[in-house]
């Protein structure tokens, strides 16, 4: 892997703080690259290239077929109904 790719480094929308590539390749339970790394570094360089040719092939056919998670106000009122839910059936 390019170290100079590695190093490089962004504000991360996620967390609001700057991380280095090599944080956004294994972010997702550190072994999946985020979600967001093609849209976070597509106008450094040829981010997509890169995982082509640095992930295994299932590896990169299962990032790119991932659905990305659900926002936060989606899971927020998921669980507050799964709340609500279990306080009736008691």
């Amino acid at each position: 892997m390019n170290s100079k790719i590695n190093a490089l480094e962004r504000r991360c929308p996620r967390l609001g703080g700057p991380v280095r590539f090599d944080y956004c390749l294994t972010a997702k339970n550190d072994q999946q690259p985020c979600f967001k790394i093609i849209d976070c570094w597509w106008e450094q360089f040829d981010v997509y290239h890169y995982l082509e040719t640095a992930l295994p092939g299932a590896q990169l056919e299962a990032f790119l077929q991932a659905a990305p998670p659900k926002p936060k106000a989606t899971s927020l009122v998921e669980l507050i109904e799964a709340a609500r839910q279990r306080t009736r059936g008691v």
